[in-house]
């Protein structure tokens, strides 16, 4: 890669880290609100040397304008968040005096949307603290690709294309600019968090909780600011907690579409109406089987059930309680759930919908055409063809999908750990859910007794899954680096 070009993302990973560095300005007002001098420092500092990196970087590129190139989207993309992980770590690590591995395990986990946590005593941690996981995930939900799409175009960069290596949305343009869509995507980002913390208060949350948690549900991220999550607040902060999940589950370009004058855009839409229907069954036989196995009112076991499958659904990762210990039949389905993830172009992570969608499509055309050998059989998907290039993108991305798990979690057991937290953790960090299951790293534990190597492999796990896996594989190929 020529140094022209290096110098180019420089410069942008620059703005990256500048702005990182202004955000870092909202925990400081957060410890001044509650007359918190304890941790200023951290964020002083943080910010400090975070401005300074980025703008030695700006002044290094400013002067470059080499054009970039498709293929250097994907160098662009890795280095963005990696290089801003590398610096929301510093806060972190200076306030809870945590070793750097730990530090940046929990800044991947925040961008990535992940929420897998090493910190406990979350209830007496510091204001500032919690602000700044909150902050991380509300950044690194459509945040950041948005805050990239709308700087980028007047930097002359192509921003779609870096909205286009994270996202594995193939919705129909609606708009004639793609950056005029992002900025409508992070304008309705920006209201649905606005009104999810006058909701949550309303379901009597404190501002300082209802903004954090509203950051964390609509980016489906799933950091808390208690050790037992969600289960420590009302019912009522239950059912605000699962609107808007779902909510931010949903293909944000059909919020576009809709806003702009096609009105039935998310009913038309086959994976809306599939996975909101897929959530219904799913929420509605389990809470049976909750209701009659485990006990409790009706309401209270419909509650507590589709909290839960939504929470793993949308891999937010929030929890009521530790629903591992229900029994077999539960822990089983939370790790098939674990897998499914929410729709495209949404905040969601996992294998997404569609793709389920699209390959039962594919299975029926196969059995028919087997049945009537000389028929022709179209295969259609949202009222479009299914064609070679939508299937060999599918296949090629499942494949590498279970890999890439099936690896990471070989690797686990290598260092020690059991199967079920092997499996379990590689399954989640890619899959970017948060919590896996079994004693230590399920719903009631943390990642904090994990070896140091594993919390950097599954570092590396919630990057691949937050950026579709491909974006990354992209670099490891020889023609990427070829000249």
């Amino acid at each position: 890669m020529a140094l022209p070009t290096l110098r180019t993302i420089g410069f942008i990973l620059g703005i990256f880290l500048v702005t990182l560095s202004i955000a870092m300005l909202v925990p400081l007002l957060t410890l001044w609100v509650f007359e918190r001098n304890d941790d200023l420092h951290a964020f002083v500092w943080g910010s400090a040397i975070t401005f300074g990196t980025g703008a030695l970087l700006i002044a290094s590129g400013h002067r470059v304008h080499a054009k970039l190139r498709p293929r250097d989207m994907y160098f662009l993309t890795t280095m963005s968040w990696v290089g801003v992980c590398i610096f929301a770590a510093l806060p972190l690590m200076l306030i809870q005096h945590i070793s750097y591995t730990d530090a940046f395990f929990e800044a991947m986990s925040g961008i990535t949307t992940t929420g897998s946590t090493v910190l406990s005593g979350l209830d007496s941690a510091s204001p500032g603290l919690l602000m700044w996981r909150s902050l991380l995930q509300w950044i690194g939900g459509i945040g950041f690709i948005g805050m990239a799409v709308a700087i980028l175009p007047l930097l002359r960069v192509g921003g779609m294309r870096l909205f286009q290596t994270e996202s594995s949305d193939w919705s129909e343009k609606v708009t004639p600019r793609s950056h005029v869509a992002a900025k409508y995507i992070l304008g309705i980002y920006l209201v649905f968090t606005v009104t999810a913390i006058l909701a949550f208060w309303l379901a009597d949350m404190s501002w300082f909780d209802a903004i954090n948690h509203a950051f964390t549900a609509v980016s489906t991220g799933g950091y808390s600011t208690s050790d037992a999550s969600l289960a420590k607040f009302s019912p009522a902060s239950h059912w605000v907690a699962i609107f808007y999940m779902v909510l931010s589950s949903l293909p944000f370009t059909l919020y576009v579409a809709t806003l702009r004058g096609n009105r039935r855009a998310m009913l038309r839409d086959q994976q809306v109406r599939g996975f909101l229907l897929m959530l219904l069954i799913v929420s509605a036989l389990f809470s049976l089987w909750y209701w009659l196995t485990v006990g409790g009112s009706a309401l209270d076991a419909v509650r507590i059930v589709t909290f839960n499958v939504v929470s793993v659904v949308s891999t937010t990762g929030y929890a009521l309680g530790d629903y591992t210990q229900w029994g077999g039949f539960a822990v089983m389905a939370f790790f098939y759930l674990t897998f499914i993830g929410g729709c495209s172009g949404s905040t969601a992570g996992g294998l997404k919908i569609f793709r389920f969608q699209v390959a039962y499509e594919m299975l029926r055309a196969y059995l028919n055409q087997l049945i009537h050998p000389r028929a022709v059989i179209k295969q259609r998907y949202n009222g479009h063809n299914i064609d070679e290039e939508i299937v060999r993108s599918i296949l090629t991305f499942s494949f590498f999908f279970t890999m890439t798990i099936a690896v990471l979690a070989l690797c686990l057991a290598l260092l020690g750990l059991d199967m079920v937290t092997a499996l379990t953790a590689a399954a989640t960090a890619v899959c970017n859910v948060g919590p896996g299951l079994g004693p230590v790293i399920g719903p009631a534990g943390n990642f904090s007794t994990l070896p140091d190597a594993a919390k950097w492999l599954l570092s590396i796990g919630m990057l691949l899954g937050r950026l579709e896996i491909i974006t990354i594989l992209v670099l490891c190929t020889r023609a990427f680096w070829r000249h």
